[in-house]
């Protein structure tokens, strides 16, 4: 894994602790309306375990996870990057908006990096 920065090894786990927590809050709010909650449940466990993998290899947290599931994981985190970088392109520069998802897209490459590693 690349060498990060104290600074951006925090920014990415604060990242990922705020995107965890909106899928929580939009998968309460969908499960009040009966909507199908299929796809925030694989996104919230994939950024979760992303998460764990940060955790685990800057912060030496223990994980428990199986080969197969941070394979899944990798597989969900790389399909969410690209709408991830739709919106970054077309947001306003200099924005809130664009920044966390700056943060958010190289957090989640982080992730993608410490399962690789973890994995090969």
């Amino acid at each position: 894994m690349e060498n990060v920065s104290i600074s951006d090894q925090l920014e990415s786990i604060r990242s990922l602790q705020s995107t965890v927590s909106k899928l929580e809050n939009a998968l309460s709010q969908m499960n009040q309306s009966g909507t199908n909650t299929t796809l925030v449940k694989k996104r919230l466990q994939a950024v979760s375990i992303g998460l764990s993998m940060l955790e685990h290899v800057w912060n030496q947290s223990p994980h428990h996870h199986a080969q197969e599931e941070l394979a899944a994981t990798r597989h969900v985190i790389n399909g969410l990057l690209p709408s991830i970088q739709n919106s970054y392109a077309k947001s306003k520069a200099g924005s809130p908006q664009r920044t966390l998802l700056e943060r958010r897209m190289r957090a989640l490459e982080l992730a993608v990096q410490a399962i690789d590693d973890y994995t090969s």
